[in-house]
């Protein structure tokens, strides 16, 4: 079993303070987490820095834990600039990304991303083509639909070849095929409670089966949002509110249902589920308090887990 930790990104204009970053990140890697995750949020109310930013400063402040994004919206990205700005870092943390995609929520405004809404899938699928051949072939000529290249080159390649691991990310049946398809990886939102990941986790075993794809091939992982407390109601109500926070622009209500919140035993507990479900990686992703609710997990949690 692996934990990986989120990293803060939540920083209001102004209040950004690179010490405080650069001591958790080293705290995380002393803890002995397995990874370090960000998420990415273009638009929308919810101050959010971005990804790669976030990442290029972890890397400089760590030596052995993995970095990871759950989920670039690929489709908001061109992938040319995107497996520019991914082989880069991973060139700068000496091989040490993971690479999570999606293709986006129905609610997107991909008309800011000059991209129709009804091309989004074909966008992803061969925007991941383009990507890959660009990390992995000294040349590349590409007549896509939608991106064309001619004897074109990208360097320097990525750090680990022929490329990062690729996580897709999603939680239609679909969306659940094409990581069997195409992803080394598959992770579930931590918007999504311990029961629907239970059915995503069967859905994706039955796909594997359907391809004669070996089950071990594709890694399967979760961010949970999670909160470690003596006071079980103040859990309850300091989750809640930090979802709100998140997901209450979209007209979310109550949304406590998707989190893992509680003492110590009641977090154990949420997590043992998840675990034997079939997550062989848990993205533990603190609502609030990032670096004290970091060192609860660590003392109080993990150690009844690994």
């Amino acid at each position: 079993m692996r934990f990986a930790i989120s990293i803060p990104q939540h920083v209001p204009d102004g209040t950004f303070n690179p010490a405080a970053l650069r001591a958790h990140m080293r705290r995380a890697e002393e803890l002995d987490f397995d990874g370090a995750w960000t998420s990415e949020q273009t638009l929308g109310s919810a101050p959010t820095l971005g990804p790669i930013e976030v990442l290029s400063f972890a890397a400089a402040c760590t030596e052995r834990i993995r970095l990871g994004c759950a989920v670039f919206v690929a489709t908001q990205h061109n992938p040319v600039q995107l497996a520019k700005s991914i082989s880069s870092l991973d060139q700068l943390s000496l091989g040490r990304v993971d690479v999570g995609l999606g293709i986006g929520a129905k609610r997107q405004m991909f008309t800011a991303f000059d991209v129709e809404a009804s091309t989004v899938v074909a966008r992803f699928n061969e925007g991941l083509k383009l990507m890959r051949a660009l990390w992995a072939d000294d040349r590349v000529t590409f007549p896509g639909r939608f991106w064309q290249l001619d004897n074109a080159a990208m360097e320097p390649k990525p750090f680990q070849r022929p490329g990062p691991p690729v996580w897709f990310g999603g939680s239609h049946p679909a969306a659940l095929r094409r990581a069997v398809a195409h992803a080394d990886g598959f992770i579930g939102a931590g918007s999504s409670t311990t029961a629907t990941f239970i059915k995503q986790v069967e859905t994706l075993r039955e796909a594997l089966t359907d391809v004669g794809r070996e089950p071990g091939t594709l890694r399967i992982a979760k961010r949970v949002y999670v909160t470690v407390d003596d006071d079980p109601e103040r859990a309850r109500s300091r989750t809640a509110a930090a979802l709100h926070d998140i997901y209450g622009q979209y007209g979310a209500t109550d949304l406590t249902a998707v989190a893992v919140f509680g003492t110590p035993q009641t977090v154990v507990a949420g997590l043992q589920q998840i675990a034997v479900a079939g997550a062989e990686m848990i993205v533990l992703n603190p609502m609030f308090d990032d670096t004290e609710q970091m060192e609860r997990l660590a003392a109080d949690v993990l150690p009844h887990l690994r």
